[in-house]
């Protein structure tokens, strides 16, 4: 999908063709679309500058005449000639040879169009993973930001396991919920996804094999696979991962690490029962396999408490726990936390001054002062008092317009309820469908690639208003799919 910051002015008394010419042409002289780099489709041209798809026909007729586009049946349209490549005395490199050649694989197409749709103010984001915008505490951080320049002796680089202060009020954080953790033990980290990525290239091995639930938050990454990881996802019921095929696992396939959600998994909003923890962490003790417990989700709880972590029963270092600002306070913050042994945190440590010197101390600063004023606990009280009557709300747009065609459970916490459709769809079609009507989904493919009946809905992000709109388009655009 092609987004852009522009859009022709109707207004102006230039031609909307020639105004998009002028665009196009503009990005190919100053080498933003370097020669022999493909043009947008005119369909989604058309679809973002707001006009028909005629006027982008007019466009690129008067951009071939200028020779500096080409098209051909089968491989597009693509910029053949620029002003900088005429002048210059060799030509332009082929930079879709070095974009193809990056270590770093791309996301799968429908999360590029996803993250790329996000920010468009007209969408009604049914599939979000955050916090709504009303939900980021103005007032609070306000108070905290006025306090920070009288306790912040610079912005200069933080210690390489992060700002002690933060680390001290995480550890305190963490004995709350039953983990004893010293601030030496524990790493701050840019978001919880950082320390995935630091995992993989810090602590694993090329075709090592990295066990999961399936689906999977992972999934829909590139993290592990572009480390070289193999992934294999084990089953999931009402009370978590399954356990039974780990041991087998193992020993077969040398499985390396484990990576489990817990606390209302992402994508089905599963909670993990205190039995099914227990087996878990005897299972992987007696197989010695470590397990990555991602537990950014376990604050949003909304009916009860959820079991103590995993971590808060390991003794012998088995488990390394991600914890993260970005669910509660916002992600923008960029702040999250692993705890771990000694050894682990030390070397992940050095890692991360070797990729990004440390994470911005203000935000460390903030979240620290967050943390030690309790405003982070009254923030999550009034948090959870919203997401209540959101999820409220999605429930009933469910029972109003998907009864028939879906089915579900309701969660009891985190954001996420997990749609199963009563009949297979091409997921592809559906997202693009919806995104037509201007609602974002999320479908089940990106987290298990041959899921053609899921859809993960948040609500998180919507609006009541929003969840009642986007299920109800949804609802009319999956019975068309039925016919």
């Amino acid at each position: 999908m092609f987004i852009s910051d522009w859009k022709p002015n109707r207004a102006h008394p230039a031609p909307l063709y020639k105004q998009i010419t002028d665009f196009i042409r503009e990005k190919i002289t100053n080498g933003e679309w370097p020669l022999g780099s493909k043009i947008p489709p005119e369909r989604k041209l058309a679809q973002a500058f707001g006009v028909n798809r005629s006027t982008i026909v007019t466009a690129f007729a008067e951009l071939t005449a200028e020779g500096l586009i080409e098209g051909s049946s089968g491989s597009g349209t693509r910029v053949v000639n620029d002003t900088w490549a005429i002048m210059a005395a060799h030509s332009a490199p082929d930079w879709d040879a070095y974009t193809r050649a990056g270590v770093y694989r791309p996301n799968l197409p429908t999360v590029q169009d996803i993250n790329q749709s996000e920010n468009s103010p007209t969408i009604i984001r049914l599939g979000s993973a955050g916090p709504a915008p009303e939900l980021f505490p103005t007032d609070m951080l306000q108070t905290i930001l006025q306090k920070l320049p009288t306790k912040m002796k610079s912005l200069d680089y933080e210690d390489p396991k992060g700002l002690l202060f933060l680390r001290e009020q995480v550890s305190e954080y963490a004995k709350k919920r039953g983990i004893d953790a010293s601030p030496s033990s524990i790493l701050i980290v840019s978001g919880a996804l950082q320390a995935l990525q630091l995992i993989s290239i810090g602590l694993l091995k090329r075709g090592s094999v990295v066990l999961t639930e399936n689906p999977s938050y992972v999934q829909s990454l590139s993290v592990f696979q572009s480390a070289g990881m193999k992934m294999i996802g084990l089953p999931l019921d009402k009370d978590g991962l399954g356990t039974n095929t780990i041991p087998q696992n193992k020993r077969e396939q040398k499985a390396t690490i484990l990576y489990t959600i817990p606390c209302f998994h992402n994508p089905t909003g599963i909670l993990m029962s205190e039995e099914r923890r227990k087996q878990l962490l005897t299972i992987c003790e007696r197989e010695q396999l470590p397990i990555v417990e991602d537990d950014v989700y376990r604050d949003l709880w909304l009916d009860h408490v959820p079991p103590a972590p995993l971590k808060a029963k390991d003794k012998n270092g088995l488990v390394l726990y991600l914890g993260s600002m970005s669910k509660t306070l916002g992600p923008g913050l960029r702040i999250g936390w692993l705890i771990g042994p000694d050894p682990v945190i030390n070397r992940l440590a050095d890692l991360k001054m070797q990729l990004d010197y440390g994470s911005s101390s203000l935000s460390q600063w903030t979240v620290a002062e967050c943390l030690q004023s309790g405003l982070y606990e009254q923030h999550l009280q009034v948090t959870r008092e919203t997401l209540r009557k959101r999820r409220d709300a999605a429930l009933h747009a469910l029972e109003k317009y998907m009864t028939g065609i879906a089915s579900w459970t309701s969660p009891t916490g985190g954001f996420f309820i997990w749609l199963r459709l009563h009949r297979p769809v091409s997921m592809r079609a559906l997202f693009e469908k919806a995104l037509q009507q201007e609602v974002l989904l999320y479908p089940g493919n990106i987290y298990d690639r041959s899921d053609h009946q899921h859809l993960r809905i948040s609500y998180g992000y919507a609006s009541p208003r929003e969840l009642e709109e986007g299920i109800s388009r949804l609802s009319k655009i999956i019975q068309k799919f039925e016919r």
